[in-house]
């Protein structure tokens, strides 16, 4: 199908800035002759958390990358998810991971229906049906969502905000406050102090800036950020990946293939695991590690290799 309309939405790639081992650059513009789902053309998603379907936060060999993008040309568009194919599609400005969660975020809100929402202290909204919001902006709140593509959200201190639908994000930007999500490609994350982001599935994203916080996740190929002083970021999940940029902070990673980094100060835990014995990946070693800036480097990913520290891109 044929349109003028240029569709803006976000791609995946691979360390290398490599899709399906085609190479693309920022600000380079790419057309083909036809567009067809899964088969042909240039793909990308207008929800940025489809992205996380095809390329997850961490991929077998490193961080993936994201961009912004443009498209249009011949369109063809999938019935299951945001997914587009195109033949002319212009590789925009590249975003970080916290930049493509807030786009997320964003995207969310915008398509759902505004059904529940309080502003008063120490109320509940919640939501059940999918692509809806339930939001606080009072204290000691609760805000929750069990139903797929939806949002929770809280302002206030002391509030949770919790979804266990898949494609789904809890956020708080209160102080002791507490985002969890138990569904697949989902974001919680917490910008005030002494709070914690929590994820249990696959691909998930949980972060923190506030200081004394906690962000963990315990399935496969996710990561768990903390940019707060005295903090932990933690994974259980294979594939992952922990940071920690706060002083005096604690990036732990336990699963298999899974890497940590801090700032100067930090401490990074790793886990060393042997192969698939049919029932577990064995632990092998584990060790920690301060950033001394001389033989542990700042803000340097790190694996434990046959007992001995290896940096990693």
């Amino acid at each position: 199908m044929e349109i003028k309309e240029t569709i803006k939405g976000y791609k995946g790639f691979d360390k290398d800035l490599k899709c399906r081992c085609f190479q693309y650059e920022v600000g380079k513009t790419y057309e083909t002759d036809y567009a067809k789902t899964c088969k042909h053309g240039f793909h990308f998603c207008e929800n940025p958390f489809d992205v996380f379907g095809y390329y997850p936060p961490c991929g077998d060999n490193g961080l993936n990358r994201f961009c912004e993008v443009d498209g249009c040309g011949e369109i063809d568009k999938d019935d299951d998810c945001s997914r587009i194919a195109c033949s002319k599609i212009k590789i925009g400005t590249e975003i970080k991971l916290d930049g493509l969660i807030k786009a997320g975020v964003k995207f969310i809100f915008d398509k759902v229906k505004w059904n529940e929402c309080n502003t008063g202290n120490q109320s509940v909204a919640t939501n059940t049906g999918d692509l809806s919001v339930a939001t606080n902006t009072g204290y000691c709140s609760v805000a929750t969502n069990t139903g797929d593509q939806s949002a929770a959200t809280n302002t206030g201190d002391l509030s949770v905000a919790t979804n266990t639908g898949d494609l789904s994000v809890a956020t708080n930007t209160g102080d002791q406050s507490v985002a969890t999500n138990t569904g697949d490609q989902s974001a919680a994350t917490n910008t005030g102090y002494c709070s914690a982001a929590t994820n249990t599935g696959d691909l998930s994203v949980a972060t923190n800036t506030g200081d004394l916080s906690v962000a963990t996740n315990t399935g496969d190929q996710s990561v768990a950020t903390n940019a707060g002083y005295c903090s932990v970021a933690t994974n259980t999940g294979n594939q992952s990946v922990a940071t920690v940029n706060g002083k005096d902070s604690i990036a732990i990673v336990t699963g298999k293939n899974s890497k940590a980094k801090g700032s100067l100060g930090c401490w990074i835990v790793l886990t060393e695991r042997g192969e698939w014995n049919g029932e577990t990946y064995p632990i092998l070693d584990v060790k920690a590690f301060k950033v001394d800036g001389v033989k542990i480097k700042a803000d340097i990913y790190y694996m434990l290799v046959e007992g001995e520290l290896k940096e990693v891109e």
